[in-house]
């Protein structure tokens, strides 16, 4: 009788074990997950770190000087707070997303041991490389500056880990509303907005580059190369032709854009909402970068009647667009972006443009004005590889 009872009491004495609290699986929510956002965007930011130190990459000459004596030599007497500001705040982001892409590998103290050590690596090979740049100088401030910002984005991003990637309600709403295989391609939506940043002949003009290869043709070969007049020889170009052509670009890069963030959201997301503040943040950086980098009078002088053509085509094309299949979605994603390519490499020199730039000095503003022209450039041939690569669809 004793032992029959024993075995008769053993499945609820295992059923007690298994529900004891410190045998229940880990919650989704506490299991540490590396992140590819992170991941992504540190690839991404140290690709405009390199940019914007080496801008314009032209004139490379050998001076004689060893790329590292500029280690040794004193410090610089003159320098400015902006100068000593940038330095730092360009590197912040820099060291946070370093850490943030370590989770969960390596943690505390060993992650920011390893970006430290790295990202000084790093400043002192962009700045080697600036002996070689005639419009650069290799200094031994930078690299002191670059590293103070490295280390407080560390220090940022291992105190960020917790709510960031742990415990982060963002995360949730990421689950909730995109797909799985969406952090990729959060990075490029989230870059368009600041895309505008650089100036650009057409309103949403990204990736014209033909203009950026002749000036390194020209640099290169030392002698005048414009790619553009292959397909445009003639001085006389209509007035109705360059409307055209905005009109088309605006409208096929804002649909390309909006429909690669449509395509990763679930039916239950706020999908039109999340459109509208996409366009809407986008327009808003356009405005603002336009008044910092001209003047406030100019910041909506890229509002023409042609732009906002553009906007309204665009808004009409979503409109029946906004609640296809996400494969009908990311396949008029690659249509639009590779259209609005085609128009904008193909489209003759704006004038107007051209005369706006006369008021626009960079001065002190290169490394930035660097990094905003090399996001402005590769935005579009980035989404399409995110949009085309089969590992980014979901499954």
């Amino acid at each position: 009788m004793t032992a029959c009872a024993n075995s008769l009491t053993l499945p609820a004495m295992s059923e007690s074990v298994l529900t004891h609290p410190a045998h229940k699986p880990a919650s989704p929510s506490t299991v540490a997950k590396a992140s590819a956002l992170a991941r992504i965007g540190l690839l991404f930011y140290m690709l405009l770190v390199v940019y914007a130190s080496w801008y314009p990459l032209s004139g490379w000459r050998d001076n004689g000087l060893l790329p590292w004596s500029y280690l040794f030599e004193h410090m610089p007497r003159y320098w400015t707070r902006f100068d000593f500001a940038a330095n730092v705040l360009g590197y912040i982001p820099l060291g946070a997303l370093a850490v943030l892409a370590l989770y969960p590998m390596l943690r505390t103290l060993p992650a920011l041991i390893l970006t430290l050590v790295c990202g000084l690596l790093l400043t002192v090979l962009m700045e080697a490389v600036q002996t070689y740049l005639p419009t650069r100088v290799a200094s031994n401030l930078d690299v002191l500056t670059n590293t103070l910002g490295l280390a407080i984005g560390a220090g940022l991003g291992s105190w960020a880990r917790r709510y960031v990637l742990e415990q982060s309600r963002l995360r949730m709403l990421r689950d909730h509303w995109f797909s799985d295989q969406a952090s990729r391609g959060l990075i490029v939506i989230g870059l368009w907005p600041l895309a505008q940043i650089y100036p650009q002949a057409y309103l949403f003009g990204h990736g014209q580059v033909l203009p950026t290869l002749s000036a390194w043709l020209t640099d290169w070969l030392d002698t005048p190369i414009d790619l553009s007049q292959l397909f445009w020889s003639e001085y006389n170009v209509s007035v109705e032709q360059y409307l055209l052509a905005e009109v088309i670009i605006t409208a096929c890069c804002m649909t390309g854009a909006v429909l690669t963030l449509l395509c990763q959201m679930r039916s239950n997301a706020p999908k039109i909402r999340m459109a509208l503040l996409l366009v809407l943040s986008a327009l808003a950086v356009k405005a603002m970068a336009s008044a910092i980098l001209f003047t406030p009078d100019n910041a909506f002088t890229w509002f023409t009647p042609s732009a906002a053509g553009g906007l309204l085509i665009g808004a009409i094309m979503l409109g029946g667009l906004s609640y296809a299949p996400p494969l009908a979605q990311r396949h008029t994603a690659i249509l639009s972006l590779l259209v609005c390519l085609l128009v904008l490499n193909l489209a003759p020199a704006n004038p107007y443009f051209l005369s706006t730039l006369q008021d626009w000095v960079q001065g002190k503003f290169l490394n930035f004005n660097g990094a905003a022209q090399f996001l402005s450039l590769i935005w579009p041939f980035f989404a399409l590889w995110f949009l085309t690569h089969r590992t980014h669809h979901e499954a």
